[in-house]
């Protein structure tokens, strides 16, 4: 199992390396790839669907995903996702009433919940990307969120006495968070240093990305146990079965999906406001 976990991490790794370098179009079909794989996987963990053919929510789920990701791609003005989010929103209320009392309102809510908690937020990885110096700034994203991860864990396991959450965590330790955050802290310093310092002249921006990974990796944690508490609502096991060792995309990247609008914000105050 672990030497499966272990390849599949390698893989993933070399994929993000490859396609975050190249931006653009590439990075954006492989956004909008995981986003309809993580909406399907939400879908099935609510309840919302789960036949072979899907319902009326989320085929406007799909649909406006697909639309959301166009306008992402394309759109020069990036209010127009806002627009674009809204009127999603407008078209699952549209079905709402004009099917009623198909759906309840509770599916209603959860079908709009499962856009915009990982396809839209996955989407604030192509938006850093796109920010001057996004090539750099992008890379908190994943220093704030899986090297949070890695030092959580190695510190909880050789430090960690006070339990995080005991119900919804057990193994999860307040020594681990702190390390987590720590060692985000102490390698998105590191990155500033001897990668962005150096790559771009009279830039002094290391206590910025301090700030900017010991932030996102407290979000980070958060959306890792929020991503569990799901899971535990629902009783299941792993979102899905895509990656080997991981689960599905839910899995892998419930972290990433809360820190990647963080960063995206965080970066437009600090660093270009």
């Amino acid at each position: 199992m672990f030497t499966t976990r272990l390849m599949s991490s390698v893989v993933l790794l070399a994929l993000a390396l490859f396609t975050i370098y190249s931006g653009g179009y590439l990075l954006a079909a492989v956004l909008y790839f995981l986003a309809m794989l993580a909406y399907h996987e939400l879908t099935r963990a609510c309840k919302l669907g789960g036949g072979e053919k899907a319902n009326g929510l989320e085929r406007i789920g799909y649909a406006g995903i697909t639309a959301y990701y166009l306008l992402m791609a394309f759109a020069e003005n990036k209010l127009y996702l806002f627009l674009g989010l809204i009127t999603i929103l407008v078209a699952f209320m549209f079905l709402y009433v004009l099917t009623f009392p198909r759906y309840g309102a509770e599916q209603v809510m959860c079908a709009f919940f499962c856009v915009a908690y990982a396809p839209v937020m996955l989407s604030f990885i192509y938006l850093v990307r796109c920010l001057p110096y996004g090539i750099y700034t992008v890379w908190m994203i994943f220093i704030s969120s899986w090297i949070c991860d890695t030092c959580a864990y190695v510190v909880g396991m050789l430090l960690g006495k006070h339990k995080l959450t005991p119900i919804l965590s057990p193994k999860k330790s307040v020594e681990g968070a702190i390390g987590g955050v720590a060692g985000s802290g102490i390698v998105g310093a590191l990155y500033a240093y001897f990668v962005v310092e150096q790559a771009i002249s009279g830039q002094k921006v290391v206590w910025i990305f301090v700030l900017i990974s010991a932030v996102g990796a407290v979000i980070s944690q958060v959306g890792d146990l929020a991503a569990s508490a799901i899971k535990r609502n629902h009783e299941i096991k792993d979102y899905g079965k895509l990656i080997p060792g991981h689960g599905g995309v839910m899995d892998r990247f419930d972290s990433v999906i809360f820190t990647a609008p963080m960063i995206y914000f965080l970066a437009l105050m600090l660093i270009h406001g």
